[in-house]
This record gives structure tokens, sequence and C-alpha cells, in this order.
């Protein structure tokens, strides 16, 4: 028999997989307090008892949402971490990869995006634990040999985690800027600043 509410021919992990993303506009366009299931459920086109059966209440959805995020950002930085015995040459490629598919998740999660970084409480605790994964990347990959091994790991650390906090909001979000772009940009500021390299003087 048919479950009530559900579209015809949809499954009980389709309906799930539904709830969750039409939740995931809601809290982005009107954040957690604006956020009513009867607006999820009629964006979903689904009935509320269908939503319960899946979900307790508002909060356990958000939270479902928050954990998502969570969960395959921190995945995405495990994965970026450079291997060992690398050619110098294709460090820099590789470094922007690893960027560049972090960066692409968020485009195409957009919502869920803004949920985990910017609208959920525990936003500054999951950007914590993102400076503490890149940090353990960057001790593994100094001791390899690919970065300067004076380097204050923990602040390269803040510092990426605080540029891809900005430039996710006003270039990607935003649709100004790809996500190839911003990770070549940022990893070209990064690996080799903004100075202009003058010739040494002739001695």
């Amino acid at each position: 028999m048919a479950e009530r509410g559900r579209p015809k021919g949809a499954s009980g992990e389709e309906s799930r997989a539904l709830l969750l993303e039409m939740a995931a506009k809601e809290f982005a366009q009107n954040g957690y307090y604006g956020t009513k299931v009867s607006a999820i459920v009629k964006r979903a086109s689904l009935s509320q008892p269908t939503f319960y059966l899946y979900f307790q209440n508002k909060e356990s959805i958000f939270r479902e949402l928050v954990d998502l995020f969570h969960v395959r950002l921190i995945n995405f930085v495990k994965k970026s971490r450079l291997q060992s015995a690398l050619e110098l040459s294709t460090v820099q490629a590789r470094i922007a990869l690893g960027l560049t598919n972090l960066l692409q998740f968020f485009s195409v999660n957009p919502d869920l995006t803004r949920i985990g970084f910017y609208l959920a409480t525990e936003a500054t605790q999951i950007k914590a634990q993102l400076v503490l994964q890149i940090k353990g990347n960057l001790d593994f990959e100094v001791s390899e040999g690919y970065f300067r091994k004076d380097i204050d790991t923990e602040m390269a650390a803040e510092c990426l985690v605080g540029i891809i906090e900005r430039l996710t909001f006003t270039q990607l979000l935003t649709e100004k800027k790809e996500p190839e772009i911003i990770a070549n940009e940022i990893v070209n500021l990064l690996l080799y600043g903004m100075k202009i390299i003058e010739p040494l003087p002739n001695e």
C-alpha cells in the first residue's frame, strides 16, 4: 500500500532525500527560526504525516543537514592530503585539485554550505575542526619536504580556512567565479605571495 502523501512511485528513501533537499532550501533562504515544517512539506509536495515518518521535528532534520555537511567537509579535506614522494613539479597542481574539489562540493550544494558554514550554531566548531584537519595535513606535508619547516602550520591552516570561508560567500555562492579559478588564485597567493621578486643585485 502506497504511503499517504508520498508522490506516486516514490520510495521511502526518495521521499526522505526530497525532504532533506527541500529543508536545506528553506533553511538557507529563511534561517532556522523562519523555517516551518509546513513550508518544507509544501515545497516537497508531501504531507506532514510523511515528514514525521522520517524526522522527529524541525530540529532533527536541521541537525542531520549540519552533520551531513560536516562529515562531507572533513572527508574532502582528508582526501586532499598530499601523498608521500610526489614529484615537486606536481605539488601545486595537486593542491589546486584538492581545493577545487572542495569548492565544487560547496558550489553543487549551496544550501547545505550556507547551513553548515554560516547558519548552524556549530559553524564555529565545524571550522575549528577544519583548521585542525588542515593543520594535520600540513604537518605531514612539511615532514615530506613539500613546504618550509619554519611554517606555523596552525596559523597557515587558520588563514586558509578564513580565505575559503570568505571567498565561498563572496565569489562562489554568488557565482562570480568558478571553483577552479578560485582554487588556483588561492594556491598562487599562498605559494608565491604578492611581492614581485626582484633580481639579486650584481656583486
